[in-house]
């Protein structure tokens, strides 16, 4: 390791890396013993030279160094490919048989900056660390050698790279896509598409939930909230449901998912329209003075995209969900099913799940938690770094 330029931390600094985080952050260092490149690899001890491991340095970045081994490494092919072969081994475990799932998600596969989603035989690659962005060329060849894609394509248009002084760009790496990518999940047929849209194509993560949540759809009326490309609305409508009624903001995304509710031979239990959420909240529960507001769905799942990207705006985010919460539970029939989740790492499970209550409270509703949900295993959780669990959620039945 003394070939490797030297970081220097601060007294107490250390402990938060041996216990397995890969950031160390600008406020944590003392001092470069020696000359450093960014990009390239530093080794960091701690005050008392005790070394704690090797990473990639930057110094544009508050993360100043992501740390990728405890020991000394070459970062060649043959790593990325033992580290991507190592992930994939996870994924075939916990998702037998499925060929769309994330390969690689950062931090939590020890890549911290990678993230590498496949569907079917396409990859997707995202690099929002300086370090894995100029290796891109050694995470391609990898990929190629382990998976032999038609196509690798990145999606670094995330907004994540400008904190590392890197500029957002999209395109292909190997091979060509021919969009949509139509890939199946649970045994539905989807189209993402990878080359724009939200994250790199569709809701990985949400793969095992939308399973799950549709065990509670069978003879229900459903709405669901925030559906993106019909997810939780197509699966709903496969175990039984008797209508689902589906909203996004986007018209693309409600002409894409209403061609998935075709192609699965669904079309006739489901309709999905363009709508601001908490505006058709607002509509639908309007009632004229003296009436009464008459509950019509079993089922209602809340999936919306993360209201807050920093501790600052969390008071914001909170009364934003409770505002939902507080509409979609006037709309729900007493012994019906609430299906609420939040993605926003800003927000724990014990907060989101007091904002409910609130809501809950608020109108007179009692609720009886009936399932808790959470990623789908693909993106794997390692407690020690708390960053690696954001996706929450619970089911809750309507007691009274």
């Amino acid at each position: 390791m003394d070939s490797y330029p030297t970081i220097i931390l601060k007294p107490g600094e250390a402990d938060r890396i041996l216990g397995g985080h890969p950031w160390v952050y600008d406020s944590s260092i003392i001092r470069a013993v020696t000359p450093t490149v960014d990009g390239e690899l530093v080794q960091v001890k701690d005050h008392r030279q005790r070394t704690l491991g090797v990473g990639f340095y930057n110094s544009a970045s508050r993360i100043r160094v992501r740390i990728l081994s405890p020991d000394k490494i070459t970062v060649d092919q043959a790593f990325f490919e033992q580290r991507i072969r190592t992930a994939l081994d996870v994924r075939r475990r916990a998702l037998p048989g499925a060929a769309s799932f994330r390969v690689v998600n950062a931090e939590s596969d020890l890549l911290s900056g990678l993230i590498i989603d496949k569907y079917e035989d396409v990859l997707v690659l995202q690099t929002s660390s300086l370090g894995m962005d100029r290796r891109k060329d050694l995470i391609v060849a990898a990929l190629r050698a382990v998976f032999s894609p038609r196509a690798i394509l990145e999606r670094n248009d995330i907004a994540s790279r400008k904190f590392e002084g890197l500029p957002e760009v999209s395109g292909p790496l190997f091979g060509e896509v021919t969009e949509p990518v139509n890939i199946d999940l649970n045994g539905l047929k989807f189209s993402a598409v990878v080359g724009g849209g939200h994250k790199t194509g569709i809701y990985l993560d949400q793969q095992v939930n939308y399973a799950a949540v549709a065990t509670r759809a069978k003879g229900a009326r459903v709405l669901d909230c925030f559906s993106f490309l019909g997810g939780f609305a197509l699966h709903a409508a496969r175990a039984g449901a008797i209508s689902v009624h589906a909203l996004d903001q986007s018209a693309d995304a409600v002409a894409a998912a209403t061609a998935n509710a075709q192609v699965n031979g669904l079309s006739d239990r489901c309709t999905f329209e363009v709508a601001n959420v908490f505006d058709w909240f607002k509509a639908n529960t309007f009632t004229p003075p003296h009436e009464r507001l008459v509950p019509k769905y079993d089922l209602i799942v809340l999936d919306p995209p993360s209201f807050t990207r920093n501790r600052a705006s969390v008071p914001d985010a909170l009364r934003g969900y409770k505002e939902i919460h507080v509409r979609a539970l006037k709309l729900l029939k007493p012994g019906g099913t609430l299906a609420t989740f939040c993605c926003s790492h800003h927000v724990d499970g014990r907060l989101f799940e007091d904002v409910i209550l609130a809501a809950a409270f608020d109108q007179r509703r009692l609720l009886r938690r009936v399932a808790t949900y959470t990623q789908s295993p693909d993106h794997p959780i390692l407690p020690s770094i708390a960053e690696t669990e954001y996706l929450k959620g619970y089911a809750y039945e309507v007691v009274r």
